[in-house]
């Protein structure tokens, strides 16, 4: 199965798996191409990729020069986000979707009011409290609210990754968790609401659409298995 017929089988499951929970906006699929090659990642996006989601700042830079004549193409940092890679990084990104931290954010503000930009952000929750995981925990709602009042970023949604079990009844849970954070931030901070929620990647994302997904996460399932662990 070559790449445009796993994005169309890809494309099928995320169209059901809407219905199934009541979907009622398109979901984004971002590309997670950590580890591909920069012509795999061209490629993909001429097969009709609109969101390439990268880890690691420097591996990213020398891709994203095979793609800069695509306009189209958001660029989406979706790693842990070292602090000496933050200016990098917003020069580098559209956006930032994997902010796990005030701090963290506080420093994309300052950055990002430097050069005169606002920066459009997620916020990483760690759903699960798992020590091994970066993100706010659950109940750091103030703490996420007071991102949102920050000037110079756009927090446009939140993030998580599902459980390292893989029962599905976690993730389902661990899920369903991000879309009550979501709301009960909504409900206390008026105008900006929050829209996006990014749960889902190659082995869950059906489950995360389910329960409110408006992004997934995907590489194995559209690329294959990667030759080399980077």
């Amino acid at each position: 199965m070559n790449f445009s017929e796993r994005l169309k089988t890809i494309q099928q499951r995320i169209d059901f798996a809407s219905r199934r929970g009541g979907q009622s906006r398109p979901v984004v699929i971002i590309a997670a191409t950590k580890g591909r090659s920069a012509g795999t990642v061209k490629g993909s996006c001429l097969a009709g990729i609109k969101h390439i989601g990268e880890n690691r700042v420097q591996e990213a830079q020398k891709k994203f020069e095979s793609i800069e004549k695509l306009p189209h193409v958001t660029k989406r940092f979706i790693g842990t986000l070292q602090s000496n890679k933050v200016n990098k990084c917003i020069d580098l990104f559209d956006t930032i979707d994997s902010v796990d931290s005030i701090r963290l954010a506080k420093k994309i503000d300052k950055r990002s009011k430097t050069i005169g930009k606002t920066t459009p952000i997620l916020l990483e929750v760690n759903t699960g409290k798992e020590k091994q995981k970066h993100g706010f925990w659950p109940d750091q709602v103030n703490d996420m609210i007071m991102c949102t009042t920050l000037k110079n970023i756009n927090v446009k949604g939140l993030m998580t990754m599902g459980p390292r079990s893989k029962d599905k009844k976690d993730t389902r849970s661990s899920f369903a968790l991000l879309r009550k954070i979501k709301e009960k931030i909504n409900c206390e901070i008026g105008e900006n609401q929050l829209v996006d929620l990014s749960m889902g990647m190659s082995a869950d994302f059906e489950i995360g659409i389910e329960e409110g997904s408006t992004m997934v996460r995907i590489g194995t399932a559209l690329f294959g298995p990667r030759m080399t662990q980077k």
